[in-house]
């Protein structure tokens, strides 16, 4: 649930997340959080479909788990959120704890292609992809028979970063069985739903 405690622990990683990333030079450095409005939509989401099982790529501090977790932990859901990097999980491990969300999530440090290929089939009910954009997609297949018929995908910076996101956008169109929409909240949402 949004509790104002958790409201104001939002508020203040995402302004912090703005303020780093202005001086932060290096990508693998920087935050790279969602917008607050990509938050809220996938709060409502996950509050709305009550996924059993979240799967997040790309960490990074916690911002986006937090959104996840929060709408998850209402109806005993479940988010397993990769990143590559250990400090980024450490910050995001901090982040749940202090939200008191830390038992609605799995942490995995891990290269999200190599954990992809070893999940079960039709195993996740929604994936978040919001990670290195050159590798979609390479993963794009592992993604797709990851995800559970009538399960969703989301991908944030749609419109951000269209160029870097076109070809993957292009070989999800091309696949039968899925449908597409692109919404423009936040920085942009490629929707994928496995029909």
């Amino acid at each position: 649930m949004l509790t104002p405690a958790l409201l104001l622990q939002l508020d203040r990683l995402s302004s912090h997340g703005q303020k780093h990333d202005a001086v932060t030079l290096t990508r693998a450095d920087k935050l790279l959080n969602i917008t607050p409005e990509t938050g809220l939509m996938l709060y409502q989401w996950v509050r709305f479909g009550q996924p059993a099982h979240i799967v997040e790529i790309g960490t990074s501090n916690g911002y986006s788990t937090l959104w996840l977790a929060a709408a998850a932990q209402c109806y005993g859901g479940h988010v397993t959120s990769l990143d590559n990097l250990p400090a980024k999980t450490t910050s995001a491990r901090h982040n749940l704890s202090e939200a008191g969300l830390q038992d609605s999530v799995t942490l995995v440090t891990a290269d999200a292609s190599a954990w992809l290929r070893q999940q079960e089939a039709a195993s996740v009910q929604l994936v978040f992809l919001d990670a290195d954009r050159s590798r979609y997609v390479g993963d794009w297949p592992a993604l797709a028979e990851l995800l559970a018929p009538g399960g969703l995908m989301v991908v944030d910076n749609a419109v951000s970063h269209a160029s870097e996101c076109a070809d993957f956008f292009a070989r999800v169109r091309a696949t039968p069985g899925f449908v597409c929409e692109l919404l423009p909240i936040g920085n942009g949402e490629f929707i994928i739903l496995k029909d």
